[in-house]
């Protein structure tokens, strides 16, 4: 029987889950989300084999990402969270078959199978959101499933790369990533039967949130637009500095370390920091990095450079979370977060794409800096908006 949205122990909204349920839930959203870090490993394993080239390999990365957040998105405004096991279990067994199939095919074939696999990672997603929506401190979930998530690509990446890829070539990348899907799908049984419902107003047709969770949502979209769009650059960054080609993988290599301690920094810190503030502060130092790396530095600035962009990368994002929910008190739009996210991240480089040439990637830089201006013009009308609601009259 599907619980009402009232708030239970611990201030959990409906039941709070048991250890073991939490942890599935977790486990499932990690294993979703997992190839977002093993695309540049798994596509770039094909490309290698000749079965995939450098247009076609874009194809596949950016249609597997856009279909995970419209899928994830149209879960949140659409999907009960009722029987929860049994739609793990069923999206994560289809993402196994789509993974086994991707090893049978070879160019624009596999964008198609990519797309198709972006749905049910989507709907795994959907699941771990929902329960993040509904917790005390959501921020601090969301810390926790950012820290854990980047954790485990970086220890999949690792295993991949010594004991798989190398003796088994692209395909035994993709079977492993099956068994970790299937794996997710028998997990996602142990996962809470049902969630409580949110609320639903007037001011949201069926399950979308009200005008403010949207435009807060775009913010979200704008933030992590700006994020992706530079960051794929770092490469022709790097290039046009003159750096030698073994900086950018040190580069890769600090930012994802420094990922995993902003991450935990932030799971830390969440609920004790405003959220509005600190994301100021982000955008500041962000932008601060911008300008260093459009100067094309030297290879150590460069280093440091992408080690903190990496730290605020992680950092900035659970404080999108009260960011939402403070425009959507509902947390309709906090569940469709993450698909907001997946957008963002998988546009931004396309959008990026048109303002560079082959010559000078610095319009990344610009286009990073457009996008992270928006995003705060829009939280902090958000923030003010709100100010004047609950200021005393």
């Amino acid at each position: 029987m599907i619980q009402t949205a009232e708030t239970s122990r611990g201030g959990w909204i409906g039941t709070a889950p048991t250890a073991v349920q939490a942890t599935a839930v977790m486990f499932v959203g990690v294993v979703a989300i997992m190839i977002a870090g093993l695309q540049p490993q798994l596509l770039g394993a094909l490309a290698q084999e000749g079965r995939l080239d450098a247009a076609q390999l874009g194809h596949a990365a950016t249609a597997e990402l856009l279909a995970m957040g419209l899928a994830a998105g149209g879960a949140g405004a659409w999907l009960k969270p009722r029987r929860l096991g049994l739609i793990g279990l069923v999206a994560g067994l289809a993402l196994a078959l789509i993974d086994v199939a991707t090893t049978r095919l070879t160019g624009e074939a596999i964008t198609l199978a990519r797309a198709a696999a972006g749905l049910p990672s989507g709907v795994l997603m959907w699941i771990t959101l929902c329960l993040i929506a509904r917790a005390p401190r959501p921020e601090r979930w969301s810390g926790v499933y950012l820290t854990i998530q980047t954790l485990a690509q970086f220890v999949v990446a690792t295993l991949l790369t010594a004991f798989v890829i190398g003796r088994a070539g692209a395909n035994g990348g993709w079977l492993a990533l099956a068994g970790l899907s299937a794996l997710a799908g028998v997990v996602a049984l142990a996962a809470p039967p049902s969630l409580a419902e949110l609320a639903h107003g007037d001011d949201g047709p069926g399950g979308l949130p009200p005008p403010r969770g949207l435009v807060a949502l775009g913010a979200c979209f704008l933030f992590l637009a700006f994020i992706v769009g530079v960051w794929v650059y770092a490469e022709p960054l790097s290039r046009q500095a003159g750096h030698a080609p073994a900086v950018v993988g040190a580069a890769v290599s600090i930012s994802l370390a420094c990922q995993v301690a902003g991450g935990a920094a932030a799971t830390v810190l969440a609920g004790r920091l405003p959220w509005f503030w600190t994301l100021l502060a982000c955008a500041v130092v962000d932008l601060g990095l911008l300008a260093v790396m459009g100067s094309l530095p030297s290879a150590t600035v460069f280093l440091v450079a992408s080690g903190l962009f990496g730290f605020v990368w992680l950092f900035l994002l659970p404080f999108l979370v009260p960011m939402v929910i403070e425009a959507d008190p509902s947390r309709r739009a906090a569940v469709l977060l993450g698909g907001a996210q997946l957008l963002g991240g998988s546009l931004g480089p396309l959008m990026a794409s048109l303002v560079v040439t082959a010559a000078d990637a610095r319009g990344a830089i610009v286009f990073g800096a457009g996008c992270l201006l928006a995003a705060m013009v829009v939280a902090t009308a958000l923030h003010l908006r709100s100010a004047r609601v609950t200021a005393p009259v």
